[in-house]
């Protein structure tokens, strides 16, 4: 599938670009990111792969850009709920996390033209009355509703402070 669609001589930007125009990021918002392999690749049932992309959530994390909450790698997408804490927009943050992942996956993998994320990315801001626990469980709960584990304790990779 093409990234861009064509109408004549317009081009119209991809539906993720679009998701985060007129957004505003600040610390101290908690956010649920969602990020989708190029095309639903399953790169990420690798658990090297996956956990590549583990490391750079800590990444970001050490560089007090973020508060991980809970986070899960599924074979094809990442769910990722944290606290942004450091003065890094929302879209420097998952922009610098996706690329250095896919610069370490293709480097790891000898292989220079993959492409490893899709462009753009899904985020929800929760609100004070959301539940963080609720949405933590929504989220590393994850490989059981795809059938990947019986027990979340059987899925690798995941993690969340609240459990």
């Amino acid at each position: 599938m093409r990234d861009l669609l064509q109408y004549g001589t317009m081009e119209r930007e991809p539906h993720g670009r679009n998701l985060r125009k007129g957004r505003y990021s600040g610390p101290g918002q908690v956010y649920l990111v969602t990020c989708v392999a190029h095309q639903r690749a399953g790169l990420f049932s690798s658990l090297y792969c996956g956990r590549i992309v583990v490391r750079q959530l800590m990444r970001a994390e050490s560089a007090n850009w973020t508060t991980t909450l809970a986070y899960v790698v599924m074979p094809d997408h990442l769910h990722w709920l944290f606290v942004l804490t450091g003065n890094v927009s929302l879209a420097d943050i998952v922009g610098n996390v996706k690329r250095h992942s896919s610069r370490e996956i293709r480097n790891n993998r000898c292989d220079a033209g993959l492409r490893v994320w899709q462009r753009g990315f899904h985020d929800h801001g929760l609100r004070n009355e959301e539940s963080l626990v609720a949405v933590s469980r929504y989220v590393i709960t994850n490989p059981l509703r795809a059938g990947l584990a019986k027990r979340v304790g059987d899925y690798p990779l995941w993690d969340a402070v609240y459990l």
